[in-house]
């Protein structure tokens, strides 16, 4: 018997307590189990309540018992039945108070315990939005979570950039000039200048023969106009701290015009500048572009006007437009600085600094008649034949095409001209530079190509047969877009037709912009058309365009000539069927059934209804392409924004335009659009938003 003295368990008492455990595991009589674990509880219950002092003792008896115990057993499952046989002795309130002491025991963070390195590694693996779920598991993963190395690759892998010379932004002025709503449209239409008139119906298949296609030359008034939105969508993207509270009094010059929820969360906000960044902070720049993800697809911008002709703006319709951002460093400034140059009726190019609304420069004298064109660009060839004598500055070239065939390059950093060109037949209607190369279109049905900036002549593509309205040069492929209804890409390289899009539109093509491996275009026929030229997949805005577009190579090439091409950004070497695509029409596919939504208006069905209502409803005179957007503007006064993987339309822009829209233009932060109207409007949609640190 085992007996509980003031000593606690005697030598004997322990050697028979282990004897008797060794005894019941060697054999397979569980009674007898049961009879040496009944004595240990009877003892337990009994002798350990009797002495306060032999308690004492007995709980270091007991602590030894213990150790004991778990040697004797001689592996983990023999351990697990003798706990459990221990655990079925114990009143349930005991059993309970046990559970709550081991459930820490039983949660183990696998991740956590990793090396960092390791940890990170599974990170990567998660989108942001898993990443924020993941900082509010525990502190280990909270300081995972917000490593900058995860958000560095996010941002990496969306092109943005954190600008490190950031200085503290010159506040604006209010200077643009106020929207009045009672403006009126020019009694007197004038012609677009920069649309060349469409093919005609006697001159179908009159192009040029194969042998003919390419000619080798040689050797705070402003409208604060806003859209409704509400202050949760800056609390659930995290970035309260951006919005800084300020006095109203802060905000006595603003505009008075009609509240709306956006304007009440800008009455209590205000944007704390920030001076400096002493590290890249890559989990805000996500955020923040997040946040202006959002706020382009609920349409919530601030509209403003630039200076009219009274206060140093242009006095015709403006034409085109360009957004440019000059290095930092140039001119003794810390920071990149942005501008917008616009190009008019008026003869003139006037660059805008976009922190003040203020004209930094008039480049004047370069045309005769109307600038229909222009581009900034710093690519050019800094070495060999192509290159200049003089180093060209870093600031960029200016680069104008007009109504009076001529087409001016102007170095912006020397502020001088470096040469006017004037071998179009007809006017300028587009030009564009890329990769050390110049690439012009005009009404005369060609296109032309230079070295850049030594302006050395290349190629004359003649293969349309009306005005070329739109061209667009990346790398070593040029695409045009004319009025004869066809999409054409070139070999910069060798002047080559690499394979043409008949058909393409209903009606001339008006305005393309080519970002491989997609090709985004508008068209007189009030439509958008965007492909992927890679997977031969993409969207339209007209459902009904079911003809397939004969996509062919010139027959003065063969496959073998295109395969020595080398076009490495055209996957398939440039072939015939590799540029071959569907009619874009994925919506065709939608039959009527019970829950398809009809058309009041024009009976059609489902999608098709659907992109009748969201369609432009004259020419799509000018189109841009981003990351995630496609931009249009119109001649109905109206600018769309697009989603560009499915063709959704995200926001419609109107208000800002009495007359028809010319150009537009766009970067994440805001879209910029002139027109006939004389206007040349911002859609702010970074308003309330420090994007000081965001490189543009």
């Amino acid at each position: 018997m085992i007996s509980l003295t003031d000593d606690g368990f005697s030598d004997a008492d322990i050697k028979g307590l282990k004897l008797a455990f060794s005894q019941s595991y060697s054999t397979t009589n569980a009674a007898t189990t049961r009879s040496g674990l009944g004595i240990i509880q009877a003892n337990h219950r009994t002798g350990w309540q009797s002495n306060k002092d032999a308690d004492v003792k007995g709980k270091g008896i007991a602590r030894s018992l213990d150790w004991h115990l778990a040697t004797m057993a001689s592996n983990d499952m023999e351990r697990e039945e003798m706990t459990y046989k221990l655990l079925e002795c114990l009143p349930r309130s005991v059993l309970a108070s046990l559970q709550r002491r081991m459930t820490p025991l039983l949660q183990f963070d696998i991740v956590g315990s990793l090396p960092t390195e390791l940890s990170l590694l599974i990170f990567t693996h998660l989108q942001a939005a898993s990443l924020l779920t993941c900082s509010l598991v525990s502190k280990r993963w909270h300081a995972l979570a917000i490593d900058q190395v995860l958000w560095r690759r996010l941002c990496y892998a969306h092109g943005w950039e954190w600008r490190t010379d950031v200085s503290a932004p010159t506040p604006w002025d209010g200077l643009g000039d106020a929207d009045p709503a009672d403006a009126v449209v020019p009694e007197e239409r004038d012609e677009d200048e920069g649309m060349g008139d469409e093919e005609e119906d006697e001159d179908e298949g009159s192009g040029e023969g194969p042998g003919d296609i390419v000619d080798f030359i040689g050797d705070d008034s402003v409208d604060w106009t806003s859209m409704p939105m509400d202050i949760d969508d800056i609390e659930a993207q995290g970035l309260s701290h951006l919005l800084i509270p300020i006095t109203s009094a802060a905000l006595s010059s603003s505009s008075t015009t009609a509240i709306t929820p956006i304007s009440r969360i800008t009455s209590q906000y205000g944007v704390l500048p920030r001076s400096t960044h002493l590290a890249p902070d890559y989990k805000l720049l996500h955020q923040t572009h997040m946040l202006l993800h959002n706020r382009f697809c609920q349409g919530a911008y601030r509209r403003r006007t630039l200076p009219s002709a009274d206060a140093g703006g242009h006095s015709a319709a403006v034409y085109c437009l360009w957004l440019w951002t000059y290095p930092a460093g140039l001119d003794g400034r810390s920071a990149p600085l942005q501008v917008l140059f616009t190009g008019s009726k008026d003869r003139t190019v006037r660059e805008w600094d976009l922190r003040t609304d203020r004209v930094r420069r008039v480049v004047g004298e370069l045309h005769d008649s109307s600038v229909l064109s222009l581009c900034v660009s710093s690519d050019f060839v800094k070495s060999g034949e192509d290159a200049l004598a003089n180093e060209p500055s870093s600031a960029g070239f200016l680069v104008t095409g007009g109504s009076d065939r001529r087409v001016v390059v102007w170095d912006l950093g020397k502020d001088k001209l470096i040469k006017v060109l004037q071998d179009h037949l007809d006017s300028v209607l587009c030009v564009r530079v890329d990769s050390g190369r110049l690439a012009t279109c005009s009404k005369d049905r060609t296109v032309r190509t230079y070295g850049f900036p030594s302006l050395k002549p290349q190629f004359v593509f003649r293969a349309h047969r009306a005005a070329v309205n739109a061209v667009s040069v990346v790398g070593d492929v040029i695409v045009s877009g004319s009025g004869d209804r066809s999409v054409r890409v070139w070999n910069a390289n060798t002047g080559a037709l690499i394979s043409t899009f008949e058909e393409h539109h209903a009606r001339g093509i008006a305005s393309i912009e080519f970002k491989p491996p997609y090709l985004l275009s508008g068209s007189s026929d009030m439509h958008l058309r965007m492909f992927d030229i890679a997977s031969s997949q993409g969207w339209s805005t007209n459902p009904e365009f079911n003809t397939i577009p004969s996509a062919t190579a010139s027959t003065s090439t063969s496959s073998q000539s295109h395969a020595q091409d080398n076009i490495a950004m055209i996957p398939g070497q440039g072939t015939a069927p590799f540029f071959l695509h569907s009619s874009l029409t994925r919506f065709d596919t939608m039959r009527p059934d019970a829950n398809t939504v009809v058309c009041h208006a024009c009976g059609s069905h489902g999608l098709t209804a659907r992109r009748e209502q969201e369609r432009h409803t004259h020419l799509v005179r000018s189109v841009a392409l981003g990351e995630e957007f496609a931009v249009s503007g119109s001649y109905d006064l109206t600018i769309k924004v697009w989603d560009r993987k499915t063709g959704a339309l995200v926001a419609e822009l109107n208000g800002g335009h009495t007359g028809r829209i010319f150009c537009v233009g766009f970067d994440c932060t805001k879209i910029v659009s002139c027109g006939e109207d004389q206007r040349i409007c911002i859609w702010d949609f970074s308003h309330g938003i420090d994007t000081s640190f965001i490189k543009l």
